[in-house]
């Protein structure tokens, strides 16, 4: 049985038919004249894209729209409990006009939403004043059966759905009708149903994009896997042939120093001495094994004040802003804080850049981390980089990575990972 049969027994209840005729008639009234208002603009927008005055309206215009969908979802799931997924890309937060419009331009949720505010504005607005009708038209042909056809007579008579009042038997007729349409009121629940289950099938992505997005988490799955069996036998090497290679040697001159305590005390201090600057250097050797799988400020602080950590080391002035109110769960923290450090040390590397920005902030069920420098530009996710690592790392956590950077500077890399903060 699904949730409408549940909920409305194929009959409906009364006390739910008042609530969805008058939620249908404020939408038709009310909210849908605004679809066709921005549907005017975004066209109006696009237009001037050619003449460069679109270029800074159409970001504008775009949010407003992004804004009218999002609330439609919230009245969805509100009053019907029709859930629709916003799947919009991450924007590049710079003041550059074009990045951001070309960034909306090339989400496929933009179009998504352009299309709804043309359904919208015709089988939308259908579908919104039907339950209202069903409830508030009946009453008016009551109202002509009970007398008010006679005024009206003189007009010509007058039409009640298709029937044509003339007189007292074709009024009963309007009367008759109503009561016919009465009969379907409770079914304005529905109806109201069917408004945003229309809504959802526009604005929702399609089994296309669902599909392609499983087989991107399929293989960033894959990936994880494959990264992690790596990070063990790199683990593996660097403990036999670092800290472990040195404890050996250790031992073994321990041994010696047992040997040449009585024969040779000289001998044996000099010994005793190398073997403690081994100690000290297996020691180093290890926490930086132990900071590279998970930095110790990164499990008791949390990755606002391990980013903080990590470009106190950098070569390059960084600014760090972080604005979290909690703390996400371990394996987010990890996979946004070595991004964060990979991303660093390409800017470093390969910017030319003299000064670098890290903002960290959670918003709307994501944590954003944006990182700008000021060198040359031109950064790409391409094949063996490493951004398409970060890439992957995201993938794993169904996060996205975002990229602007054009020839010149700057460069904005931004990081997003859906998360809850404790």
């Amino acid at each position: 049985m699904n949730t409408d049969t549940k909920r409305y027994g194929g009959r409906g209840r009364a006390r739910e038919v008042l609530p969805a005729a008058v939620r249908g008639l404020v939408l038709a009234l009310v909210v849908l004249p605004f679809s066709t208002l921005f549907l005017v603009l975004a066209l109006v927008s696009l237009g001037l894209i050619p003449i460069g005055l679109g270029l800074v309206t159409t970001p504008w215009v775009l949010t407003g729209v992004r804004t009218l969908a999002d609330t439609r979802r919230r009245l969805a799931d509100e009053w019907c409990g029709v859930r629709i997924p916003a799947v919009y890309r991450p924007l590049p937060e710079s003041g550059n006009p074009w990045a951001r419009t070309a960034g909306m331009l090339g989400d496929p949720q933009t179009w998504r939403d352009l299309r709804w505010l043309a359904v919208d504005i015709t089988a939308g607005f259908v579908t919104a004043l039907l339950p209202a009708v069903l409830l508030f038209y009946p009453l008016e042909g009551f109202a002509v059966a009970a007398g008010l056809w006679r005024p009206l007579s003189s007009y010509g008579g007058y039409w009640y759905g298709f029937v044509h009042v003339t007189d007292q038997t074709s009024a009963l007729g309007a009367g008759a009708l109503a009561a016919a349409l009465l009969l379907l009121t409770p079914y304005a629940p529905r109806l109201l149903t069917a408004h945003f289950r229309l809504t959802a099938s526009i604005l929702g992505p399609s089994q296309g994009e669902l599909a392609e997005r499983v087989r991107v988490l399929t293989e960033t799955r894959r990936d994880a896997v494959d990264t992690s069996a790596a990070e063990l036998r790199r683990i593996e090497r660097d403990l036999h042939d670092g800290a472990q290679a040195r404890l050996v040697a250790m031992g073994m001159d321990l041994g010696t120093i047992e040997m040449l305590l009585d024969k040779d005390p000289e001998k044996a201090r000099q010994l005793l001495a190398r073997t403690r600057q081994s100690s000290v250097d297996a020691l180093a050797e290890l926490r930086d094994l132990v900071r590279g799988i998970h930095p110790p400020v990164l499990a008791e602080r949390g990755v606002g004040d391990a980013v903080r950590a990590l470009a106190l080391r950098l070569p390059l002035p960084a600014e760090v802003n972080v604005d979290l109110a909690g703390r996400a769960d371990a394996p987010v923290e990890s996979a946004a804080y070595f991004a964060v450090s990979e991303v660093l040390t390409n800017a470093v590397k390969h910017s030319g850049a003299d000064r670098i920005w890290v903002d960290l902030h959670h918003a709307e069920g994501m944590l954003r981390v944006t990182v700008t420098d000021n060198g040359k530009g031109g950064a790409t996710v391409g094949a063996g980089s490493g951004l398409a690592g970060v890439e992957r790392r995201l993938g794993t956590f169904d996060g996205v990575l975002a990229v602007s950077s054009p020839a010149g500077g700057p460069t904005l890399v931004t990081l997003e990972i859906p998360c809850v903060l404790s």
